[in-house]
């Protein structure tokens, strides 16, 4: 009876309306009023979630994220990817998604990148004689990439949700060739597609302009291989990597590009507070959803519920991304890795999968739900850029969609997608 309590309030909230972190919040409520437990549980479960060392890097992470957002980096990355492959059929659109993957190396946030990467290329696109459906599918679709760059702060809250089970150094050097594999995948679909609508091709500046861009956007970019580097020497640990970030980022933006503003780093001040504020009391509300979830046994009536559907591991692995991506067309990212990693997670390792790689099967698909209405916070933050309505890009989604989930295939079924650079760099034993 506790469990379809807790389970029917939350669900009940969110048909409502109620934000997510409130919906959470009080479920866990009328559940411990309903068990008779002390409210004095609630607090206690919120202080304990929140109060552990490593969620400092979240605040700045997602700082060096809004500080690169608004400082100018987005330009110089945009230059550099048009002058690689803006010259293929659809170039714009090529151009876009290797913009939006750098950027987010940089930023580590979809929504981040979307914002940047969307506020430069779509109306370019759309002066060019791109269709905004298009030009808006793209940029959302290769934003995505972000989750799983070494900047990620949902890097961060899923080690921590894994229980211990996974380091953040292992999960960092993990997101790289899967981050590549989903570029590649976007590639192929906005090349597709560009080749289907007849647009054309741009003109190939020159190796010359191809140098000199990136030496332009290399500083930017240099922020990745400083953490990688930093974190695999034993210079600094993941969480400290993420103030070293935003340090680099203050220096890069004020004195080597010398586009920060004082009334944009303000702006990013405060966004990042908000940012933080808004995924701390996710974490805290969350970790009383978890008491709850190991208490009344959830993840075991799931595991014992699926293996009455399918013993192969194949088909348990299959159920999880369907179940997965349900949930997050209408959860926010850092909420689906909080609630459903402990259910989840011990059933996938049942099934044979490593806690790395099923890191990297929940950020996919938890930003697979960011693209997907009715929560959809990148398509909605594009298709506002773009000035086109949600269900005009919903038409026009489905090659887009086959790219994410072929990526999430080649991840979910090919363990050294995530495992190889793990065990080649740190000697990882999973």
């Amino acid at each position: 009876m506790e469990l379809i309590i807790l389970g029917a309030t939350f669900f009940g909230f969110l048909v409502l309306g109620v934000p997510v972190a409130f919906a959470i919040g009080l479920s866990a409520i009328c559940t411990i009023l309903y068990e008779g437990l002390p409210v004095a549980v609630i607090f206690q479960q919120m202080m304990s979630g929140m109060n552990i060392f490593s969620f400092l890097a979240i605040p700045f992470f997602v700082f060096s994220g809004e500080l690169m957002l608004h400082g100018g980096v987005a330009d110089k990355i945009v230059q550099l990817a048009k002058n690689l492959v803006g010259h293929i059929r659809g170039g714009l659109g090529m151009s876009n998604v290797v913009a939006c993957t750098l950027f987010g190396g940089v930023s580590g946030s979809p929504v981040a990148d979307v914002s940047a990467m969307g506020a430069v290329m779509i109306p370019m696109m759309k002066k060019e004689g791109f269709d905004t459906d298009y030009a808006v599918n793209v940029t959302t679709h290769a934003s995505l990439v972000g989750a799983l760059m070494p900047t990620s702060h949902n890097m961060i809250i899923y080690a921590l949700a894994a229980g211990g089970k996974v380091s953040i150094g292992a999960l960092i050097a993990a997101g790289l060739l899967p981050a590549l594999v989903l570029m590649i995948c976007m590639l192929v679909a906005a090349y597709a597609v560009a080749v289907k609508r007849g647009y054309p091709a741009g003109k190939f500046p020159g190796w010359t302009e191809v140098v000199r861009s990136f030496a332009a956007a290399l500083p930017g970019l240099l922020i990745v291989g400083i953490i990688l580097t930093g974190i695999l020497s034993g210079v600094f640990t993941a969480t400290e990597s993420a103030a070293v970030a935003v340090t680099y980022t203050i220096v890069l933006t004020f004195f080597i590009y010398r586009t920060m503003t004082w009334s944009n780093f303000l702006h990013a001040a405060a966004k990042a507070v908000k940012t933080t504020g808004v995924v701390l009391l996710l974490i805290g509300v969350s970790t009383m959803f978890q008491y709850l979830m190991g208490l009344y046994e959830v993840a075991d009536f799931a595991g014992d519920l699926m293996s009455k559907v399918s013993t192969q591991p194949w088909m348990i692995l299959l159920l999880i991304n369907i179940i997965l991506f349900l949930l997050g067309t209408f959860m926010d990212m850092a909420a689906t890795i909080l609630i459903c990693t402990p259910i989840f997670l011990p059933i996938a390792m049942k099934a044979g999968m490593d806690p790395v790689q099923f890191g990297m099967l929940m950020l996919i698909n938890c930003a697979l739900g960011l693209n997907t209405p009715p929560v959809g916070t990148t398509q909605f933050v594009g298709c506002a850029i773009g000035g086109i309505s949600v269900g005009a890009v919903m038409r026009t989604i489905l090659p887009f969609y086959a790219a994410l989930i072929a990526a999430l295939m080649f991840v979910t079924y090919v363990p050294a997608f995530s495992l190889w650079l793990p065990r080649l760099l740190m000697g990882y034993k999973g």
